[in-house]
């Protein structure tokens, strides 16, 4: 491994708001810390809550790195004490609590992973995140069962994506809402076994067809505002919502809750940042043992959009912004 310089390129933000604000800066690699890896970044994921804290209304928690990046992959640099998964040298990918636009990157050495054969680097990184994300929330808080029906809002994006391929590898059917006859295409062709275009189509009734009546049995959210209490009603009796996003800048809404009591429904949330590095590292511990062998056979990888150079995140968070990408969107070093 070369020795690591002193300082390094980011990728900052100036101040709030768009994409332009987003500019080039010199600043000194970190040190890692007790129980933390520096991470020599090769490829960063770009998400939604990257976007988010750009515009200045999802700022990082205490102690985290000011920069965007929530999700990282390349070659461990340096590790610090009590750093013992990982050695200098290994190729691994993870999540961070922020700093990940940048040539080094600091990373809790329990939620690294090693990187799958099966997956390049770019793969890589734009998988932690994601990977995550849907683990928790669709298996961990929603509790989809071999056979049940789960309902994907926003199936073709990243979380989408993935969503997909594993609710399908585990034994799950999956029907997805997306906007346009190539997103629809792009989920049936990764295994999903409906497609409903909710510009054409009233979802609530799509489901109602498809499931016989019966509703979904987990429906994953990153809409919010009216679907909310649509979901409610495309839901089956004790379905499980959850809550990760609320894209229609509508994080309230008015719901007839007398439906959640009549179908003994369970509607549910949660971030991922927030979370304490132990809580996360449960999370990777579980993944490690359900999921890697999936991406090490190839059965499940991430879908890629497109990949920008470091310099050009600003294009890559216009190209976010089109909501015209299919998967994932990836900075390369």
């Amino acid at each position: 491994m070369d020795k690591v310089p002193s300082q390094m390129t980011v990728v900052a933000i100036s101040k709030p708001g768009g994409p332009e604000v987003l500019k080039p800066e010199t600043r000194s690699v970190p040190q890692p810390g007790e129980g933390e890896i520096l991470i020599k970044v090769q490829a960063a994921g770009v998400n939604r809550p990257d976007v988010a804290q750009r515009a200045g209304s999802y700022p990082p928690p205490p102690g985290a790195s000011d920069l965007p990046g929530l999700e990282v992959a390349g070659v461990v640099a340096a590790t610090g004490h009590n750093a013992k998964r990982h050695k200098v040298g290994d190729r691994v990918m993870s999540l961070v609590a922020g700093g990940g636009y940048a040539q080094y990157c600091i990373a809790q050495d329990a939620q690294a992973m090693a990187v799958p054969p099966a997956l390049t680097i770019a793969e890589a990184g734009a998988t932690p995140e994601t990977l995550m994300t849907v683990w928790h929330n669709v298996f961990e808080r929603g509790a989809l069962k071999p056979g049940e029906t789960l309902l994907i809002h926003g199936g073709s994006s990243g979380i989408g994506t993935m969503a997909i391929q594993l609710a399908k590898a585990l034994g799950s059917k999956v029907i997805v809402t997306v906007g346009s006859k190539d997103k629809a295409d792009a989920c049936l062709k990764l295994g999903a076994d409906h497609a409903i275009n909710y510009k054409a189509e009233d979802f609530v009734e799509a489901v109602k067809t498809f499931t016989v009546g019966n509703g979904a049995n987990v429906i994953l959210d990153m809409v919010g505002g009216d679907y909310i209490d649509r979901n409610y009603d495309a839901a089956a009796v004790d379905g499980r919502i959850v809550q990760i996003a609320f894209l229609s800048n509508a994080p309230k809404a008015t719901a007839n809750f007398i439906k959640l009591m009549v179908k003994r429904l369970t509607h549910t949330g949660s971030t991922l940042r927030p979370r304490s590095n132990a809580d996360k590292a449960a999370m990777v511990a579980a993944i490690e043992a359900k999921v890697m062998p999936l991406l090490r056979e190839g059965k499940v990888k991430p879908v890629m959009d497109s990949t920008f150079p470091l310099e050009k995140a600003a294009d890559a968070h216009r190209r976010m912004e089109t909501s015209e990408h299919i998967g994932k969107i990836v900075l390369a070093l």
